[in-house]
């Protein structure tokens, strides 16, 4: 009887076919649990990245099919990729924003889903053509509360809900602000 491809029950490394069939996380082999955190983790990360260094439009693909943003307070809610790449795909051209997260908390719910805390504070301003500017008070100071799902291999947010502390204004740079860096 040939067993080369016979699991090893003792064997720490040989992971193959380790979903829990109770899809209970307390029952993740440890390495994976570690593996979904960190991919849910770095999806946080990608999408603040995306948004202030990338196409804005592209974190529609971070997303479930049917993915959902919303903002805690107000009417802002937008569902689904079209219309996440669309609302993200809107944002002026000439707007500079940073985004700094700290305090990802990911908390496993199953095997394939999982949620996360992040602060975040966001600095922003509209009509950058270029150039350093002098530092700036942020504009935004909140959390995100995301959910996540594993959709054929990879971690996706479901939804990603919006809490702001402190929020402002997003300044818009004069002519002579981009001229003299001021």
């Amino acid at each position: 009887m040939d067993t080369t491809d016979a699991l090893d029950p003792l064997d720490p490394l040989d992971r193959r076919d380790r979903r829990d069939p109770l899809d209970r996380p307390d029952l993740l082999d440890p390495v994976d649990r570690l593996i979904a955190e960190r991919a849910c983790e770095r999806l946080v990360v990608e999408f603040v990245r995306t948004l202030d260094l990338g196409e804005p439009g592209d974190v529609a693909e971070l997303f479930t099919p049917d993915g959902v943003w919303e903002w805690a307070e107000g009417d802002r809610r937008i569902e689904g990729r079209d219309a996440l790449r669309a609302y993200f795909a809107g944002r002026p051209a000439d707007r500079l924003s940073r985004r700094l997260c700290t305090n990802i908390l990911v908390t496993l719910t199953s095997a394939s889903t999982a949620t996360a805390s992040t602060y975040f504070t966001t600095y922003r301003v509209d009509g950058h053509t270029g150039g350093m500017l002098p530092p700036r008070l942020p504009v935004q100071v909140g959390r995100y509360e995301d959910t996540f799902r594993e959709v054929d291999g990879r971690w996706l947010l479901t939804t990603r809900e919006l809490f702001l502390d402190f929020a402002g204004p997003t300044e818009r740079l004069s002519p002579a602000h981009t001229r003299t860096g001021a």
